[in-house]
């Protein structure tokens, strides 16, 4: 069934809905729990704005505190896509411990090292360089990209061949970062190729060298899987709930230094011997994370939520 709705939906036309026709339970992933509501569980994929507030929309900060309190007020139980999160949300939230579930997402089948010719294509059509670090995800100041255009230019000044691919949507502040990579010195060996829809990622992480991951807050992360799945090492952030999530599969390192990016970067584009452990590492790293045992999971928590409150 389509619920019509267009902005704030969920707190109209879904509410509406859940008056007229109350199913047994409602499972809110990733919205607004409407005013009006049955039995709901709900996902809270972060609590970013609360610890790094600015790197954040003072707009959207507040908003997202709002919902995010009222989510975990109203939900019968509560999905964390992280221990990290589970622990966010007791100590910042208060949201009682057995409330809580930790269930992981997953990493799509289609994330898998790409074939030459797809890689190939992909080069031409955005004209890639032969080497490159890549970093995937919305360009805005959590995602720390000032530090890693630092970084770069220190390798950059090294290898006259290393170039570094940003690919996401501008979010806020995001011309401010892109700014910074055109005030560069090596900002000739620099791309900022904007969105790429899924189905491209997979050549894309392929194609790269190494992924660049070095967020200062995340609330699962997962860029560093996909580009693990695809066979590329990743250096990733020893913050939030990267760690957790990326375990021994990624060169973790201190996102506030630069030499520390620098360092990490280094490693997993020049040590052959460390590259093929952490790529063989990767390998094994992601398949863990599968939609199917997230689904499953994700079933029985709200089985369970329905019939405790039956």
């Amino acid at each position: 069934m389509q619920i019509a709705g267009a902005r704030f939906w969920t707190l109209r036309a879904l509410a509406l809905e859940m008056r007229r026709s109350p199913p047994d339970l409602l499972f809110v992933p990733s919205h607004v729990i409407p005013p009006i509501h049955p039995v709901s569980v709900v996902t809270v994929h972060d609590v970013g704005y609360l610890v790094e507030p600015e790197c954040h929309n003072p707009f959207h900060r507040k908003q997202l505190d709002w919902t995010t309190r009222w989510n975990c007020r109203s939900a019968r139980g509560v999905i964390a896509v992280s221990e990290h999160t589970r622990l966010d949300l007791i100590e910042r939230l208060d949201v009682p411990p057995d409330r809580i579930q930790v269930i992981y997402h997953g990493v799509s089948s289609h994330y898998r090292p790409a074939s030459v010719e797809d890689q190939t294509q992909l080069r031409v059509r955005l004209s890639l360089p032969d080497n490159f670090v890549l970093a995937v995800g919305t360009v805005h100041p959590r995602k720390n990209l000032h530090r890693l255009i630092q970084a770069f230019e220190l390798l950059a000044a090294d290898d006259p061949e290393l170039g570094l691919v940003l690919c996401g949507r501008e979010g806020w502040r995001g011309e401010h970062i892109i700014d910074r990579a055109t005030r560069s010195p090596y900002s000739e060996r620099i791309q900022y190729i904007g969105f790429l829809e899924e189905v491209q990622l997979p050549a894309l992480y392929s194609a790269a060298r190494a992924t660049a991951f070095v967020s200062l807050f995340e609330g699962f992360g997962l860029p560093a899987l996909e580009s693990m799945a695809c066979g590329t090492p990743v250096v990733a952030s020893n913050r939030s709930s990267i760690p957790e999530i990326c375990d021994n599969a990624a060169l973790l390192v201190e996102p506030m230094e630069a030499m520390s990016i620098y360092d990490g970067l280094r490693s997993a584009l020049y040590d052959d011997q460390l590259r093929q452990l952490f790529i063989s590492r990767g390998f094994e790293r992601s398949s863990s994370f599968t939609w199917r045992k997230c689904a499953l999971s994700t079933l029985a928590f709200l089985r369970e939520i329905r019939d405790n409150s039956a």
